[in-house]
């Protein structure tokens, strides 16, 4: 399996099941792979088999996680769904590790670029009282700084129940979350019509499905911020801040394709707001949707060219592209915006990659600014996807590995797995495929996949029988989620 994949699928820790004990962490949303502590995102398991080289790093790590969970061991649901109009499958992008934002500052759930990052830390409704920017001391040629806008979460029915409303929510907010629960479910009864009743519901619902790790509680969540959104006389502010939520839970879940609908809902509602059409490029890329990435990138910069994370992003689907030089000056510009977002080790090891493949000696100051951050072991070990505890070394020996059968299977079989390989190798054959992920610098690189994600790919063994009869022996290799 190969060191580096590119892809375009959301990090996350691999949940545990209930009352289970906790899994590798691996996929995806699908981490794979914690880099900086705190960025496990939601399992994209909504996934079918693939063809070609990519793999399951392809369904794992993404461009941009919504917010990370703060306890993600969660089973993810059978994301099976019905078909949908954002289904149209194109290239996955391909990167080399997971894509993860540093957290962000959380001010309110409702302004502009700012993600959640945990259903206890929920600040669309975290008060009705956020905090304001400090107001510097006058100065003779300074003006004083703006207040921050307070997010209107209560309409003006609601503000007559605002000391029910507090008290439920101080009830949530002090982790007495079944008391709380029953509090707002009580005052969505007597006030079936207040958007921020049923709001406080679904958060209440949200925060208890993180205590019990429980799949349909969050499920119920996210229905509840859904019938939030569609009252009347729902405020602006909270319509944003349910919507925005929803899709973050769907996702967590794995219900990209949900997601992708709620932000188009999000952008058709607020198409001035540059975040959350940033947040619907990622849906598509999160479901391989390069294309509809790429024309929600080409939308945003054609109204605010200097947007940073548009320009990393549409740079790194360039470079999918296998449009080398033309995504430098994306991927570069878009790293020295220093715009949340941006500084990630996905973009600082693909600009540094296209500019070695463009004979540019300065790729290595980009590796170097990326080792400088944290992103990468050193400015020569430049791995996204770090197994704990696993040390780098050049060669193993069997015994090593831990898996010495195996080995030796390989070892003793090698002429018959080669054979094998020749014969359908054969060009008139067609069953060898190009690499996808643009990892070569020169030459050609064929492959021809066997299992992907844990499973056999297609009837790929009629070709090679004998080979499939022997690693068939080894669940621990054709299982692995992780592996093609």
């Amino acid at each position: 399996m190969r060191n580096y994949k590119v892809s375009a699928r959301l990090k996350g820790a691999k949940p545990v099941k209930e009352g289970g004990s906790p899994e590798e962490r691996t996929e995806t949303s699908e981490p794979e792979v914690e880099t900086p502590t705190q960025r496990a995102a939601a399992p994209v398991e909504e996934q079918t088999s693939v063809s070609g080289s990519q793999d399951v790093e392809s369904e794992i790590q993404a461009a941009v996680p919504l917010p990370p969970f703060v306890d993600s061991q969660f089973v993810p649901d059978d994301p099976g769904e019905d078909g949908h109009p954002y289904d149209e499958e194109t290239n996955t992008i391909d990167t080399t590790g997971v894509l993860v934002e540093e957290p962000q500052p959380e001010e309110t759930g409702v302004e502009s670029g700012h993600y959640l990052t945990s259903s206890k830390v929920s600040q669309e409704a975290e008060a009705e009282e956020p905090p304001t920017e400090p107001t510097p001391e006058p100065q003779e040629t300074a003006e004083p700084a703006k207040k921050k806008k307070k997010p209107k979460l209560l309409n003006t029915f609601e503000k007559t129940i605002k000391p029910e409303i507090d008290a439920a929510e101080k009830l949530r907010k002090k982790g007495k979350l079944e008391e709380a629960l029953k509090a707002f479910d009580s005052l969505v009864r007597q006030y079936p019509q207040s958007p921020r009743a049923r709001y406080g519901k679904a958060q209440a619902e949200d925060d208890l499905a993180e205590k019990l790790r429980s799949n349909d509680m969050l499920q119920r969540a996210i229905s509840t911020y859904g019938e939030a959104a569609e009252l009347p006389d729902v405020t602006s502010d909270l319509l944003r801040a349910a919507l925005k939520r929803q899709a973050e839970r769907q996702q967590f879940l794995g219900r990209v394709r949900g997601s992708l609908a709620t932000l188009q809902k999000l952008v058709d509602i607020f198409p001035d707001d540059f975040s959350l059409r940033n947040d619907l490029g990622v849906a598509h890329l999160l479901l391989g949707n390069n294309k509809g990435a790429k024309k929600v990138y080409e939308e945003v910069l054609a109204v605010a060219p200097s947007n940073g994370f548009a320009k990393v992003h549409y740079g790194f689907i360039l470079k999918a592209e296998n449009k080398i030089a033309e995504s430098i000056p994306y991927l570069k510009e878009g790293l020295e915006s220093g715009e949340p977002g941006t500084d990630d080790g996905r973009f600082y090891f693909h600009l540094g990659d296209a500019l070695q493949r463009v004979g540019d000696d300065s790729a290595y100051y980009w590796y170097e600014l990326g080792h400088k951050r944290g992103h990468f072991a050193s400015v020569w070990q430049r791995s996204l996807y770090n197994v704990e505890g696993l040390k780098a070394q050049p060669w193993w020996t069997p015994q090593e590995t831990g898996y010495v059968d195996l080995v030796k299977m390989l070892e003793r079989n090698w002429k018959t797995i080669r054979d094998e390989a020749l014969a359908v190798m054969n060009p008139s054959s067609g069953r060898f495929l190009p690499e996808e992920e643009n990892l070569r610098e020169k030459g050609e690189w064929g492959q021809y996949t066997l299992w992907q994600q844990g499973k056999r790919v297609g009837n790929a063994c009629q070709g090679v029988p004998k080979t499939c009869s022997l690693m068939e022996r080894f669940p621990e290799a054709t299982g692995c989620k992780r592996g093609q």
